[in-house]
C-alpha cells in the first residue's frame, strides 16, 4: 500500500521492522483500531501481503537512515515501536528518533542487557523490552504443567487458577454456586464447545467443565483451591532399582565399559591371589600360613610391583613362584590399562563437556530444552530457578549462549534433536517435560513429531511445549497432531509493545488453552471516556480485577461490583484478551 500523504498522518504509531514480533504488534494495533505505519526496507513478502490485506501503509525505506521515519510522518506520530532484527540498526534508529523527536514515546526491542540498560536512559524507563524475557514465563509454566498464574497488584497477591468443575451435591449449575465470589476468567465446556471469556458469575457450568478462576490467595483458599495448582502431569515414578540401572548405564557408556571390565578383572585377580596365598604361602621363619589381611597386603604389593621387602617368593615352591609370576604380569597389565582408560575418560569427558557432545543417560525427572537461542536460555533460567533439572539439545556448537547454560550447571548436548538417537542421549524416556524452542517453525514441528514417536505411550502424560510463530499453523498442529501446548513468543510479547506505545501498563500475559490473556493497568484520565463509567457498561470480555482509588490514598478495592464506577485518577487493573483491553484504553483516551 502506498504511503499516505503527510496531512493524513496524525497521532499514529510507527513500527520499524516487520520480522518476529513486528508483524504481531502491527496486527494488534490494527485490530484495536489504532492508526499504524510500518517502515521496513527488507520485509518478508508474506508479511508485506498481510499489511496490504489490512490496509496498513508500508514505507519500503530504511528506518535507521532517517528518511523512512520522516516519510512515515514522525513529526506527528504519537509513538514509535522499534523491533528490527539487527540490534545495531535498532540502536541507531532509536538514537535518531530521539534526536528528531525528543518528545515522542519510544518502545524498543533489545535482547542485550548491557546495551538495553544504556539505551533505556535515552529512550526512557520501561521503554526497552526483550521478547524472550517476556515470553519465557509462559513456556516455564507449560513445562511444569502448572495451571496457575500468579499476579501481584499494588502489593496484593492474586492468582488465576484452572480447575475442573466437580459434581455438586447441592445441584449448583452456575459459576457462582460452585466458586462463590471468585471471578471467572474463562470457562471451557467439557463437551468441546467454545470458550467463554470473562463471563459473568451466573454463567452456567457443568461437571467436567474446566474453568479459570481469579482471586486473592485467601479467597482461593477459602473455597479449597491451591494457588499453585498443577495439572495432572505427575513426575514419573522412577524407583530405586531403575535409578540404579540408569547410574549403571552411565558407567557402561563408551570408555567406561572397558574400564568397568578391567576393574572387574583386577578385583577378581586380587581376590583369587589373596585366597591362594592365604592357603599356600608359608612364612620362611615361622612356617605358618599368612592371615587374610597379610595375604591381601602381599597381593597388592605383588600386583603393583612395589613389594618383596616384607614377603618374597624366593623360598616358596616352584609352582607358587609361577603363580607369583602370573600375578605380577596380569597385575601390571590390568593396572596400567586401568590407569590409561581412566586418564582417557577424564580427558574425553573434558573435551566432550567443552564441545557439548556428551550424553546424560543417568538423568531422570528432568526437562529437555531444545534450542538455545534467546528464548531457550531464558526458559532454562526460569526452570533452574524453579529447582528443575534441565538438559539442553543444541545443534550449533558455536552457540553464543553455551557458556551461560554451563555456568548454570546445565549439560548441553550438541546434536540433531530430530533424531531418535539424540533422544536416547538425553534419556527422553524419563523426562517430565520437553520444550522445543528453536527459531524455525519447520524445525520445531519436525522435532515435535519426532519426540512424539520417541515418547510413545507417555505422549499424553508429558507436556511437550512447541514454539510456533504462525497462529493458523499452531491451531492445525493442535487439532491434527494433538499438541496441547503450542505457544508463540510474538503473540505473548506483542501486547507489551502495543501497551507500552499506547500507555497501557502491561503486567503479565498467560494462556488458557490456546487463548492468550493479558493483565494490564490503566490510569483513568479525569474527564476521559472511563470517568464515571460503571463496571457493567464495559465489554463483557473484560474483567476489572481491582481499582486503586486515588481518593482513598491508593487503597485497593476488590472485587469491584457491577455498579462500581471509575473515577479520575484511579488506577484500574484489567484482565482479558488484549484487543479488549486496548479498546478500554482507547475509550479512556476519548474525551467525554
Amino acid at each position: 500500500m502506498e504511503a499516505p500523504s503527510d496531512t493524513t498522518l496524525r497521532g499514529h504509531v510507527i513500527v520499524c521492522g516487520l520480522q518476529g514480533v513486528g508483524l504481531r504488534t502491527v496486527e494488534q494495533f490494527h485490530l484495536s483500531g489504532t492508526s499504524v505505519v510500518v517502515v521496513d526496507d527488507d520485509a518478508d513478502p508474506r508479511f508485506a501481503r498481510a499489511l496490504a490485506d489490512w490496509g496498513v501503509p508500508h514505507i519500503r525505506r530504511s528506518a535507521h537512515m532517517g528518511e523512512g521515519l520522516m516519510e512515515a510522518g514522525l513529526d506527528h506520530a504519537a509513538a514509535v515501536v522499534c523491533v528490527e532484527m539487527d540490534e545495531i540498526h535498532t540502536l541507531e534508529t532509536t538514537l535518531r528518533i530521539r534526536e528528531l523527536r525528543p518528545d515522542v514515546r519510544i518502545v524498543v526491542q533489545l535482547a542485550n542487557p548491557s546495551v538495553a540498560g544504556a539505551l533505556a536512559r535515552v529512550s526512557g524507563p520501561g521503554s526497552v523490552l526483550d521478547v524472550a524475557t517476556l515470553a519465557a514465563p509462559s513456556f516455564v509454566e507449560a513445562c511444569l504443567g502448572r495451571r496457575s498464574h500468579s499476579i501481584e497488584l499494588a502489593g496484593v497477591a492474586f492468582a488465576v487458577v484452572q480447575v475442573v468443575v466437580e459434581e455438586s451435591e447441592l445441584g449448583h449449575d452456575t459459576f457462582r454456586g460452585h466458586f462463590e465470589n471468585l471471578a471467572p476468567v474463562a470457562i471451557v465446556p467439557g463437551d468441546g464447545g467454545p470458550m467463554a471469556q470473562c463471563p459473568g458469575r451466573d454463567h452456567p457450568v457443568r461437571a467436567g467443565d474446566r474453568v479459570a478462576v481469579l482471586g486473592t490467595l485467601d479467597e482461593l483458599q477459602q473455597v479449597g483451591i491451591a494457588a499453585r495448582h498443577k495439572a495432572h502431569v505427575p513426575l514419573r515414578n522412577v524407583g530405586f532399582a531403575r535409578r540404579l540401572r540408569r547410574r549403571g548405564a552411565t558407567l557402561l557408556e563408551h570408555g567406561n565399559r572397558a574400564l568397568t571390565f578391567v576393574a572387574a578383572g583386577l578385583f577378581t585377580l586380587i581376590v583369587a591371589a589373596t585366597v591362594i596365598l592365604h592357603f599356600t604361602y608359608q612364612d620362611a621363619g615361622s612356617h605358618q600360613h599368612l592371615g587374610f589381611l597379610a595375604s591381601l597386603y602381599f597381593t597388592v604389593e605383588t600386583v603393583s610391583t612395589v613389594g618383596f621387602g616384607d614377603y618374597t617368593y624366593a623360598h616358596q615352591s616352584a609352582w607358587l613362584k609361577v603363580v607369583g609370576i602370573v600375578i605380577i604380569m596380569l597385575g601390571v597389565a590390568l593396572v596400567s590399562t586401568a590407569f590409561a582408560l581412566f586418564t582417557n575418560i577424564l580427558v574425553s569427558r573434558r573435551i566432550e563437556r567443552s564441545l557439548g557432545r556428551r550424553e546424560v543417560p543417568g538423568m531422570v525427572d528432568h526437562v529437555v530444552v531444545i534450542g538455545l537461542g534467546s528464548v531457550g536460555i531464558s526458559v532454562v533460567r526460569g526452570l533452574v530457578a524453579e529447582g528443575q533439572r534441565v538438559v539442553v539439545i543444541e545443534r550449533d556448537a558455536g552457540n553464543r549462549y553455551l557458556s551461560q547454560a554451563r555456568a548454570l550447571g546445565v549439560p548441553v548436548v550438541i546434536a540433531d534433536a530430530t533424531q531418535s538417537q539424540t533422544h536416547r542421549m538425553v534419556n527422553m524416556d524419563d523426562a517430565v517435560a520437553v520444550a522445543v524452542l528453536t527459531s524455525a517453525d519447520l524445525t520445531n514441528i519436525e522435532t515435535g513429531l519426532s519426540i512424539r514417536e520417541s515418547l510413545g505411550e507417555r505422549w499424553e502424560k508429558v507436556p511437550v511445549v512447541l514454539r510456533v510463530f504462525d497462529r493458523e499453523l499452531a491451531h492445525m498442529m493442535e487439532q491434527s497432531f494433538g499438541f496441547r501446548y503450542v505457544r508463540s513468543t510474538s503473540a505473548l510479547a506483542a501486547p507489551w509493545f502495543v501497551g507500552a506505545a499506547l500507555g497501557l501498563d502491561v503486567l503479565s500475559t498467560f494462556y488458557v488453552d490456546q487463548e492468550p490473556f493479558l493483565v494490564g493497568r490503566v490510569s483513568v484520565a479525569p474527564n476521559g471516556g472511563l470517568q464515571g463509567l460503571a463496571m457493567k457498561d464495559l465489554s463483557t470480555r473484560t474483567r476489572v480485577i481491582a481499582l486503586s482509588r486515588m481518593a482513598a490514598g491508593g487503597e485497593l478495592e476488590h472485587p469491584p461490583r457491577r455498579g462500581t464506577r471509575f473515577a479520575g485518577g484511579d488506577e484500574a487493573y484489567l484482565l482479558g484478551p488484549y484487543e479488549e483491553l486496548l479498546r478500554v484504553l482507547q475509550r479512556d483516551q476519548t474525551k467525554a
